[in-house]
């Protein structure tokens, strides 16, 4: 496995790239390795070098990785400038519902039918959805979509504007909920324990709304990566991303013993064999 944090854009030349389409709206999608399944959503400010390397981690325990470019430039490495202008861009656009009362966001529909195109593809027992950040919450919503068996949501940070909300319309709440319960899923979750874009009410909203199916797993802040990517340092500016900007890549590390958990929780849910 890596062992530094990527420091410089990632060229994902060891991805398939293809373009998918679901209801007529086409989008790129990264592609990779054998086996279940796995679509791992970017988080803010895009597919950056260490979103890639989550994803071939994922990869390399067994599963096909689908990586979906949903915003940013794929593969550059988070800089202050360029991911601002990206948050902005994404907080108006009409796919995404980064505040209350906005309800799911509509992405989430397109990421249901590439989830249904992927295990059409890669069979098994079922899809994993691994959000993160801005796309944290969609694994979740994603489960809407029969296919997928596997939900890890990471550090959701939607709405961004309510600590406790949960970037769900109530109609799809209670879908969701009674989904997790009849098919017997387990949400897995994780966020540092003071980040200010993911608290610890947020965890307790989706506690409320599965019970025990919801595993929210706390980390503490100190554990956090203290050289992240100047995007991370100067805009998200607290301990925020568990397993990609913040990892701390070192064996018994609390954010890789939390990487190795999420690949444990998706080999398990898969098959994997």
């Amino acid at each position: 496995m890596t062992t530094e944090p990527p420091q410089r854009d990632d060229p994902l030349g060891d991805f398939l790239h293809r373009t998918v389409s679901v209801d007529d709206v086409s989008k790129t999608v990264y592609v990779s390795g054998t086996g279940p399944a796995v679509i791992v959503m970017p988080e803010m400010p895009g597919i950056s070098p260490d979103v890639a390397r989550l994803a071939r981690w994922i990869q390399d325990a067994g599963t096909t990785v689908y990586l979906p470019s949903l915003f940013g430039v794929d593969g550059a490495y988070p800089t202050t400038a360029a991911g601002q202008e990206i948050v902005r861009r994404a907080c108006v656009s009409a796919e995404f519902r980064a505040f209350a009362g906005g309800g799911t966001s509509p992405v989430v529909a397109w990421l249901r039918g590439l989830a249904r195109t992927a295990h059409a593809e890669c069979g098994g027992a079922g899809v994993g959805a691994v959000g993160l950040c801005f796309t944290g919450n969609f694994a979740l919503t994603m489960a809407l979509e029969p296919a997928v068996v596997a939900p890890v949501v990471n550090h959701p940070s939607l709405p961004l504007d309510d600590p406790g909300g949960l970037e769900l319309d109530d109609a799809d709440a209670v879908a969701v909920s009674e989904r997790v319960r009849r098919d017997g899923l387990t949400v897995l979750a994780y966020r540092f324990e003071n980040d200010r874009w993911c608290t610890g009410q947020r965890f307790a909203a989706y506690r409320a709304l599965l019970g025990d199916a919801f595993d929210g797993r706390v980390l503490p802040s100190d554990a956090a990566n203290t050289d992240p990517p100047p995007f991370f340092r100067d805009v998200v500016g607290t301990a925020h991303s568990v397993v990609t900007a913040h990892l701390v890549d070192r064996q018994g590390h609390p954010t890789t013993r939390a990487r190795d958990e999420i690949i444990a929780f998706l080999v398990d849910r898969l098959g994997v064999h």
